[in-house]
Order: C-alpha cells, then structure tokens, then sequence
C-alpha cells in the first residue's frame, strides 16, 4: 500500500486547457442525468457562451499555436471569447509583452470570424 502511494505521487499528470465547447461536449457525452449540480450549471453556462462547437475550437487553438506562434492559453481564451476585430483580439495578446504584425493579427480575426457560429 505505501509503495502504491510513493508510485503515485511520483507519477506526473497531464494538465490541458480545454476550451468552453469542448468541456460542453465531455459534460454533454457523460449524460445530464450522471452529472451533479456544479456540473449541470457548468453545463448550462458551457451552452450559453459556446461561440464555436468542439471541433472546431480544438482545430481554432491549434493554428493559433502553430501558425501565428501563440502559446495554448492564450489561444484557448481567444477561442473562447472569439474576439471580432483587431482591438478585441489585442486584449488576449499579453498586453503588449508580444509584438505581432497587424496583417497577423487581421489574419487571426479572419479565420475566427469564418468559423464563428451564426
């Protein structure tokens, strides 16, 4: 039993930042009636303020890591929040610690505003 206790707290866990849909989608895939009620408001405030669904956040976070060199935090905020022009988006840009080309930001905006949910 105590080698079993030294084993895990020696084990190290993964952590990820989950973007709102994507907590929506495992909260939804659990069942509502399995959840309880911190989960169920979870699930009630992840359906109002998905902008994107699952998939497509995922897909939305990675090329913002990879093609515009963002780190993972940041690009889940900005899935989450979805930011509509170059103003909004400069919010989630580390209050200017980071310098990224007008045409790059522009070039974010674009792409979030062609995955946006109507």
């Amino acid at each position: 039993m105590i080698e079993m206790l030294e084993k895990a707290e020696t084990e190290k866990v993964k952590e990820k930042s989950l973007t709102i849909p994507q907590v929506k989608k495992l909260l939804e895939e659990l069942g509502e009636e399995k959840l309880d009620q911190f989960q169920r408001r979870v699930l009630d405030y992840a359906s109002k303020f998905s902008k994107v669904d699952a998939e497509t956040a995922e897909m939305l976070v990675e090329k913002l890591v990879k093609e515009y060199g963002l780190e993972e935090a940041e690009a889940v905020q900005i899935v989450n929040c979805m930011p509509g022009t170059v103003e909004e988006l400069r919010v989630f840009l580390g209050g200017g610690r980071k310098i990224i080309e007008a045409s790059k930001l522009e070039a974010m905006v674009k792409l979030l505003n062609e995955h946006r949910l109507k």
